[in-house]
């Protein structure tokens, strides 16, 4: 039995950079949502620091999230925004 994979991604932008990684990021909303395996992919932003940003993902299983991770466009944001990323923490979940 599979079990579902809950993604949990923060981002953080440098300062200056906020606007361009937060265009980068809405980018990846649409194509990932058609992706197999693809249940659930919020963004969200901090309120309280525009800087922090969050993805709340659910996937099939993990290896259609690993197929995600290999994407064109996730590549693509990756590339974009080279620089303008302070920090990034991912954690891999399984709801209890």
């Amino acid at each position: 039995m599979t079990t579902t994979l809950t993604i949990v991604a923060r981002i953080e932008a440098i300062p200056d950079q906020v606007e361009l990684v937060k265009s980068e990021l809405e980018k990846l909303i649409a194509p990932t949502r058609k992706e197999a395996g693809c249940l659930q992919y919020d963004l969200h932003q901090d309120n309280n620091d525009p800087a922090v940003f969050l993805f709340y993902e659910n996937w099939e299983n993990r290896t259609l999230w690993q197929a995600h991770m290999e994407s064109d466009h996730l590549k693509a944001y990756l590339k974009a925004t080279e620089g303008a990323v302070a920090g990034f923490t991912l954690n891999e979940m399984a709801q209890i």
